[in-house]
């Protein structure tokens, strides 16, 4: 297996009718590295973020690699709204 993670491109909007779709497509991806492109997304609804959170929450009791990248200003507002950075929808802490 490559040590290169699989990407997966978020909606512009994570809301609703969005979440279900996710689910599905980080579902497939259980247990392997996954990289989220959150570059297209600019509104992060609560069904949404439940999904991201949970994913993290998988990924790092499975010890595998998840992370956000490219996130907006707009969304990482509605993540702090919640209290949330993106860092909070990986896997593991990052370096600084």
């Amino acid at each position: 297996m490559s040590d290169a993670s699989l990407r997966l491109s978020l909606p512009e909007r994570l809301d609703l009718p969005a979440a279900a779709p996710l689910r599905e497509a980080v579902l497939e991806h259980a247990g392997k590295p996954l990289v989220l492109d959150a570059s297209a997304c600019e509104s992060l609804g609560t069904p949404g973020l439940q999904v991201l959170l949970a994913a993290a929450k998988s990924w790092r009791e499975a010890n595998t690699d998840l992370s956000v990248e490219g996130m907006s200003e707009a969304c990482e507002a509605q993540l702090a709204i919640f209290g949330l950075t993106p860092q909070d929808l990986c896997s593991k802490e990052l370096a600084e």
